[in-house]
């Protein structure tokens, strides 16, 4: 029976690196983008919900590739602040990129346009699989 608990140490250290790796993604997402999306969710605001879910998803997507893939604890840790840093970029791409149009992602989000939480969730999904595919060398 005990051989069998072995890996426990190394199951739960993966566990709450990449519980504290979200926990910092979340903390700072929210509070990297120009709107505030807990208040928007809050006050019922979908389109935040689906930005900022579409987000998550799209951070952890990489972050299980990391974990799934990684050759030592160092390594996952390192390569789940790489996808930490790409899903960053990613809503600064895609607000820079709109910015460029005339229009304003915070404030298409801030008030609650729908299309845009969809499409940047989406996005931030889709950057989220090459991230993650890109991870299995």
């Amino acid at each position: 029976m005990l051989h069998y608990l072995q890996g426990l140490p190394s199951f739960f250290a993966y566990l709450l690196g990449a519980l504290a790796l979200l926990v910092a993604f979340m903390y700072c997402y929210s509070r990297l983008t120009p709107h505030h999306e807990w208040a928007l969710i809050r006050a019922g605001n979908a389109a935040a919900a689906t930005a900022y879910g579409g987000s998550i998803l799209g951070f952890t997507l990489p972050l299980y590739s990391a974990m799934a893939h990684s050759i030592s604890y160092i390594d996952f840790i390192l390569w789940g602040v790489v996808a930490f840093g790409v899903q960053i970029a990613t809503f600064f791409g895609v607000k820079l990129f709109l910015h460029r149009q005339g229009e304003s992602l915070s404030q298409h989000i801030t008030e609650g346009h729908q299309a845009y939480g969809t499409l940047v969730g989406s996005i931030s999904i889709a950057v989220g699989l090459i991230n993650a595919a890109s991870m299995t060398w």
